[in-house]
C-alpha cells in the first residue's frame, strides 16, 4: 500500500503493448486527473519557460508535433513518467506514422 500522497509511476499499458507519445501523453493526463492546460501549466512552472500552452499540449496528444528532448525531460517530471518510457514512446510513434 502506498502513503497517501504519493503516486504510483506510469507504465506501457498491461501486457507490454508499445504506445505512441501521443497515447502515453493523454493516457497518463488523464490518468493524474489534469487537463492540457493544468499540465501545460505545471509544465511552464517546472521548467519556468513560457513557451509551451495547452495547444502545445494537445498538439502532442494528437500527434500532430513529438515533444523534443527538452519537452520531454519535463513531461517526465509532470506526469511523473520515466524518461526512457516517454523515449521509446516517441521512437515507437515515429514506426507507425
Amino acid at each position: 500500500m502506498r502513503p497517501s500522497g504519493t503516486r504510483s509511476r506510469a507504465t506501457l499499458p498491461e501486457d507490454g503493448d508499445a504506445e505512441p507519445v501521443w497515447e502515453l501523453v493523454r493516457r497518463v493526463r488523464k490518468l493524474r486527473g489534469l487537463t492540457q492546460y493544468q499540465l501545460a501549466d505545471r509544465l511552464v512552472e517546472l521548467s519556468r519557460n513560457s513557451s509551451v500552452s495547452r495547444d502545445e499540449v494537445a498538439r502532442w496528444e494528437r500527434g500532430k508535433r513529438v515533444p523534443g528532448p527538452y519537452w520531454r525531460q519535463w513531461l517526465s517530471l509532470a506526469l511523473d513518467v520515466p524518461s526512457d518510457q516517454l523515449a521509446a514512446a516517441v521512437r515507437y510513434g515515429r514506426t507507425v506514422r
